[in-house]
């Protein structure tokens, strides 16, 4: 019988020495196995366990609710999340309103590109919406993930480089494995028929979409907020504010530096 992984999260109320081996002493008489642990924010702890049996957690359930010296806060099948805040040490946190937004900031950068990476490798349909003001480490976060997921990025719209408008794509670039990236403030301002025939196009593709800046994007497309699978802002820190007037006029800034290039 194939192992299950579970999560297993818990809050120090008594940090005294040898808490942890007692807990591990536990689960190795249960024969569950640590496959990963981290401490985790607000004195927390994070294990990813294996076992056989959903017996052996509901035992485990049961001791570590009688301990005084840990209150356990989760005990589940492990979901993404959990694995990587184990992995990253820290939580991803969600808006309390709209659970498929996602935060980040700056100095979150590895844990972003990791989520992303993730979100990536499973195949199929996905449209990712990034906000954030410029400079802040968008486009490089999306680049990034690609390579950490082994897929090729393709720029359908963007200014990373130069200011890149495409109209058309080669045979070999509709492939689902490959993520495509769009800037919605570029193509709103810049874009002709043809590459809003293109975004149509790439659309329909059972493969990963990124959008930066999707308030601006769904205003040129018949496409909404509810499309979109995620929604991530990143952030130089918690308290900044995403403002599209300063991204807008900065975007047309850089575009009246460059010729646009139509592929």
């Amino acid at each position: 019988m194939d192992r299950t992984e579970w999560y297993l999260e818990y809050e120090i109320q008594l940090n005294r020495p040898g808490l942890l081996g007692d807990i591990s002493s536990l689960l190795g008489m249960l024969s569950i196995n640590i496959i990963t642990i981290n401490g985790l924010e607000n004195a927390k702890r994070g294990m990813l366990l294996l076992a056989k049996h959903e017996e052996q957690i509901l035992r485990l359930r049961s001791v570590l609710e009688t301990m005084d010296t840990i209150r356990l806060t989760k005990l589940r099948k492990s979901k993404l999340r959990d694995r990587l805040a184990v992995r990253h040490g820290k939580y991803i946190h969600r808006d309390s309103e709209d659970r498929k937004t996602v935060r980040f900031v700056r100095d979150e950068l590895g844990l972003l590109v990791d989520f992303m990476a993730e979100l990536y490798k499973n195949e199929g349909h996905k449209l990712i919406g990034v906000r954030g003001m410029p400079r802040v480490g968008k486009t490089e976060s999306v680049v990034a993930a690609s390579v950490c997921a082994n897929k090729r990025w393709l720029f359908v719209s963007s200014t990373l480089l130069k200011q890149t408008v495409r109209s058309q794509l080669i045979a070999g670039e509709y492939s689902p494995d490959n993520i495509f990236i769009i800037d919605g403030v570029v193509s709103k301002q810049r874009a002709n028929d043809q590459h809003w025939q293109l975004i149509r196009e790439i659309m329909q593709l059972p493969a990963v979409k990124v959008v930066e800046h999707p308030d601006i994007f769904i205003q040129s497309t018949e496409y909404d907020l509810d499309d979109f699978d995620y929604i991530i802002e990143l952030r130089s820190h918690e308290d900044e504010e995403i403002t599209y007037e300063q991204v807008e006029k900065n975007q047309f800034e850089q575009g009246s530096g460059f010729s646009m290039f139509d592929f």
